[in-house]
């Protein structure tokens, strides 16, 4: 599966979070490393000296996080201007295909909650990305749910093809979700003829879904974040598709991946619309 995996560490339990679900998703024959960012700021960015002092101690933690949790992993330190752009340096620099962070320490345990040093890990990260929930590290944990939302887009096939994978690996079953969302227009369309009407689209929903081998399916109406959301309370691992690489190959989150980052109930997996 996943080969080059960087683990986003902070000295906190968050960070432990993060390996705890990098343990899950890296393939056996994976390189894993530990990263630890600081934040640039001007007193930091005005002595070399300084600079060297915070390195070491950052080493130094990552070596005893390493130890504590005892996960073979190389250690990765820098100084850049935010946490975000300093694990996409080293995403880049290492050709990592997965970057794993935890959330805010301020969440609910067993949630996802963005804090800004994990919504900038996502937005515009050169591979796919894996948020974990708080706590996620305090119990021995297995995949054997995982579940994908599906609307039959390239970004939802691509979640849809990385997460057949994983359920083979883990020999979990794979469930998919597609979300209708209600036309403030509805009762229009159907007085005037037009388009396709909700009842329409969850028929077409629920045909698209039973052609899929090997995979349940279940439609819904409603906000695709929310019932995304609910739907991940009841799976170990949640896949969704991001809108796609940017200009720059970079992973973009569109509105729903955005609002589902930040109230997933499981470990999220967000993939760039192609992967290699």
């Amino acid at each position: 599966m996943f080969r080059e995996v960087i683990v986003g560490m902070d000295g906190g339990p968050t960070g432990r979070d993060a390996a705890a679900v990098a343990r899950l998703l890296a393939g056996s024959d994976a390189h894993l490393a530990l990263a630890y960012v600081h934040e640039l700021t001007p007193v930091r960015g005005a002595s070399g000296v300084y600079g060297a002092a915070e390195n070491e101690q950052a080493r130094q933690l990552l070596e005893a996080e390493r130890k504590a949790i005892g996960l073979d992993a190389d250690l990765l330190t820098l100084t850049a201007s935010s946490v975000g752009r300093g694990l996409h340096y080293l995403a880049k620099e290492h050709s990592a295909d997965l970057l794993t962070v935890g959330s805010n320490p301020r969440s609910f345990v067993g949630r996802v909650l963005l804090g800004d040093a994990t919504r900038a890990s996502l937005t515009g990260a050169p591979c796919a990305v894996a948020i974990a929930p708080l706590g996620y590290a305090r119990e021995p944990r297995v995949i054997a749910k995982i579940g994908v939302g599906y609307d039959g887009s390239p970004e939802s096939e691509s979640a849809l093809e990385c997460a057949r994978e994983l359920a083979s690996i883990h020999s979990a079953t794979l469930t998919a979700l597609t979300v209708v969302e209600p036309s403030s227009y509805a009762s229009l369309v159907r007085a005037v003829g037009g388009g396709a009407s909700e009842e329409e689209l969850v028929a077409s929903a629920r045909e698209e879904l039973a052609a899929l081998d090997g995979v349940a399916g279940n439609v819904v109406v409603g906000l695709a974040g929310e019932e995304l959301a609910s739907f991940g309370a009841g799976v170990d691992l949640l896949v969704v598709g991001s809108r796609g690489y940017g200009p720059i190959r970079s992973l973009m989150l569109g509105t729903t991946a955005t609002q589902l980052a930040s109230s997933a109930r499981c470990p999220l997996l967000v993939l760039p619309r192609f992967t290699d």
